[in-house]
């Protein structure tokens, strides 16, 4: 069985105010897409990475790859428009065998642990597929205008990636959305709608996906931390 990795990256950064996307920005001197891709090339049960970004950004990736030595980032592919359709130029690209594992990671999500990727991946293996996710441990309010309503977080959880599918499943369940019309936020809620049934596995507070200012600067304070 092999397991491949897909990091969509194919966002330009236009809206987040910074001169690169938010993935090539540097974190304590090394660009935080390095600090994810690292993560795979340590796991004994990644075979193999393939990024996509956007066509911009192609040389960049290809100089941090031989920089920083990612063995196993074996291709990098143009992104597209959403965050599907960059998973699926990846996909597209792969030459596997219907139960191979596609695991897909977001590349804004650096500080994923070492262990909960290695747990997703035998998840994975035992149950066809794997999602990792944290239960709510905050108080959880739905509010509008005219609403204010406390809800039950007993059987609520944050998703997080990775997401993990084998590949057949994946393809199936990519084109079937396609074919739908369906525009997913991530590829659990594809999957799902193809009618697959999904099975956790636990995730981290500390794979939080960057997005904010102040989430730069927590991670930051982490790496600058972890590297003492």
């Amino acid at each position: 069985m092999k397991r491949v990795a897909i990091i969509p990256a194919g966002g330009t950064g236009s809206r987040s105010g910074y001169s690169l996307p938010k993935q090539f920005l540097k974190i304590n001197g090394k660009e935080m897409i390095i600090y994810t891709l690292e993560v795979f090339q340590r796991s004994s049960l990644v075979d193999a990475i393939v990024v996509a970004v956007h066509h911009k950004y192609i040389m960049l990736m290809k100089k941090l790859k031989t920089k920083y030595g990612i063995t196993k980032l074996k291709d990098i592919v143009e992104g597209g428009g959403e965050r599907q359709d960059s998973v699926f130029n990846a996909l597209s690209s792969l030459e596997l065998n219907s139960s191979d594992l596609v695991i897909v990671h977001d590349a804004a999500r650096p500080l994923l642990p070492l262990k909960v990727l290695n747990n997703a991946i035998h998840s994975a293996q035992k149950d066809g597929n794997a999602l990792v996710c944290v239960k709510a441990s905050d108080t959880l309010l739905k509010s509008s205008d005219k609403t204010f309503e406390y809800i039950d977080r007993s059987e609520i959880y944050y998703i997080q990636t990775p997401q993990i599918f084998r590949f057949k499943d994946l393809s199936n369940g990519m084109t079937l959305a396609y074919k739908k019309g369906l525009n997913g936020t991530d590829e659990s809620s594809i999957m799902y709608a193809a009618g697959y049934k999904i099975y956790k596995a636990e995730g981290s507070h500390l794979n939080f996906k960057v997005t904010t200012a102040d989430d730069i600067k927590i991670l930051k304070q982490l790496t600058k931390i972890s590297a003492k």
